[in-house]
């Protein structure tokens, strides 16, 4: 005996039923035609995830029922196929996330997630009530139930299911992204689901949500934990598993295993990933950036034209009489190399402008930081004039080394409306940079490798305010995303000053954080849904 399970790894959009449900349903009839007899799609399937306080609303509520009603009448004649559809379900004042297993257009039973995650960027415990009951429906003599995502994290909701009788579990999910999350999620897999006998078949969404990106990497186990079919990442797919019955344990036959992506190259295109949602499922046209001369703003430049295409990118030269030369030279090239409209528009008359308006103001004071700032948010002001008057939106370059420490300007390179290298620290924008010209040439090396500056005044370079970026990055990690405490990191070999100065900055500029917008996140700790510290905060390690 045999059944063939498709997994839908689909792209899907928070809020938008009807075209969820027309995605679900085109998948089902190639899965159908395939000769598939279970459909597994992702956690909240029908709605998109998360929907945060869209689950609230009652009208909600209504459009998930009309989209099941979408798919059930839809797909009321592939005979024999068991569609898992992800949707939350209000009942008498309570909320579940909920999987319901459709057949022929009628419901054949539900399943509600028992462990609901509210850490990093969950907050599932807002919204949802837990359930323990399993769920076990048979097909040819094989016996399947369900869990959702964060279920199989710990060894009650599969037990359950085990006991209830079940011997391949499927598992839809909506598990975000971050660097090194595939192979943490097999091993959960095979930790809390095989060692108890079962085989599984783990469904994942892929698409850019907000700040988070799905990656996919929808993967099937059988029940001795080995991997036989793993799913592309951070692309849409359908993938078909043959799962025999030999003997008392049913087993799925080795299917395509999706070579596994390095590092640089799964960041990257995670990034890739983030920008063409964000901008496609809002609706705007394109993307305009300030391009310098320097790695930053030059990394989000390829990121951009790989994401949306050249046509769909404007990078504008906003120089001062600060601006080396080889910066204007640099910029150039690379906008040529790329292809993308390429916009030169001094500031220098804009920041004598200024100074000549505040010049009683700033009567017998020295220039200094202030004066940098003013350059900086001119140039905002000039990106985002060209936003709003032609709809692009404005793709801010800044990175998570200068995010933690407040080396940024607010209304300045902080102003836009996308943070393409938010969660990238420094260290890693090089190596993202240089994976990239592996693929192709597009930027030019003096770039990678002159020394970083933001030429706000003569003979500048960020090291003159910040710690080596090495040293810097690796105090930000510990601290930041590990939550090593101050006299930790410092017994980890760092020096105590630059410790205690960097875990000062970090502190300090959380009012600037606070008003960035939002950015891509590929750690598993990033400035924004889980990092909520308190401005107005006195607490001293």
């Amino acid at each position: 005996m045999k059944v063939l399970v498709a997994i839908a790894q689909l792209n899907l959009t928070v809020g938008a039923m009807a075209a969820n449900a027309e995605k679900i349903i085109q998948a089902a009839y190639r899965a159908h035609n395939q000769g598939a007899h279970v459909l597994v799609t992702s956690e909240l399937s029908l709605t998109g995830y998360p929907p945060e306080d869209l689950l609230l609303r009652d009208a909600f509520y209504t459009q998930t029922n009309s989209a099941l009603s979408q798919i059930s009448e839809a797909t009321r004649s592939l005979t024999g196929l068991h569609i898992l559809l992800g949707l939350p379900v209000q009942r008498e004042g309570e909320r579940f996330n909920t999987c319901t297993v459709l057949c022929e257009g009628k419901v054949i039973g539900s399943y509600y997630k028992h462990d609901l995650p509210n850490y990093d960027v969950f907050d599932e415990q807002r919204y949802f009530t837990p359930d323990a009951r399993p769920l076990v429906f048979s097909i040819n003599g094989i016996c399947f139930g369900v869990n959702i995502c964060e279920d199989i994290w710990f060894p009650y909701a599969p037990s359950a299911a085990r006991a209830a009788g079940a011997q391949v579990l499927l598992v839809p999910n909506a598990s975000p992204y971050h660097m090194h999350k595939n192979k943490r999620r097999i091993d959960v897999a095979e930790e809390n689901v095989c060692q108890q006998g079962m085989a599984c078949v783990y469904a994942n969404l892929v698409g850019g949500q907000d700040e988070l990106v799905f990656d996919g990497g929808s993967f099937v186990l059988n029940s001795k934990g080995e991997l036989t079919t793993l799913m592309p990442q951070f692309v849409e797919a359908l993938e078909l598993i043959t799962i025999t019955l030999s003997g008392e344990q049913p087993q799925p036959q080795l299917g395509h295993i999706a070579t596994d992506l390095p590092l640089e190259a799964e960041v990257y295109e995670a990034l890739k990933l983030g920008v063409r949602d964000y901008l496609g499922k809002n609706g705007f046209p394109g993307a305009v950036l300030g391009l310098s001369g320097g790695i930053d703003s030059a990394l989000t430049l390829a990121i951009a034209v790989d994401a949306l295409g050249a046509e769909k990118v404007r990078a504008v030269m906003m120089p001062s009489k600060y601006t080396a030369d080889i910066s204007w030279i640099d910029s150039r090239e690379m906008a040529k190399r790329l292809g993308v409209r390429y916009d030169e528009i001094s500031i220098t008359g804009c920041f004598n402008a200024f100074l000549d308006t505040l010049s009683d103001e700033f009567t017998g004071t020295e220039p200094g930081t202030t004066e940098e700032n003013i350059q900086a948010r001119i140039r905002g002001t000039l990106l985002m004039a060209l936003s709003n008057k032609f709809g692009s939106i404005v793709l801010t370059t800044g990175n998570k080394s200068e995010m933690a420490t407040g080396y940024c300007t607010l209304y300045g390179d902080m102003a836009g409306g996308f943070a393409v290298l938010k969660d990238i620290m420094k260290t890693l924008v090089f190596r993202l940079a240089r994976y990239r010209n592996t693929l192709g040439q597009v930027i030019p090396e003096r770039i990678i490798t002159r020394p970083p500056s933001a030429e706000l005044r003569e003979h500048q370079i960020d090291q003159d305010s910040l710690p080596p970026y090495d040293i810097l990055d690796a105090i930000i990690g510990q601290y930041m995303e590990a939550n090593v405490s101050m006299a930790g990191i410092i017994a980890n070999g760092y020096d105590a000053a630059t410790v205690k100065r960097v875990i000062k900055l970090i502190k300090m500029n959380e009012y600037k954080r606070r008003q960035a917008p939002v950015g891509i996140r590929v750690t598993h700790r990033a400035f924004g849904r889980d990092w909520r510290y308190p401005i107005t905060n006195r607490f001293a390690e």
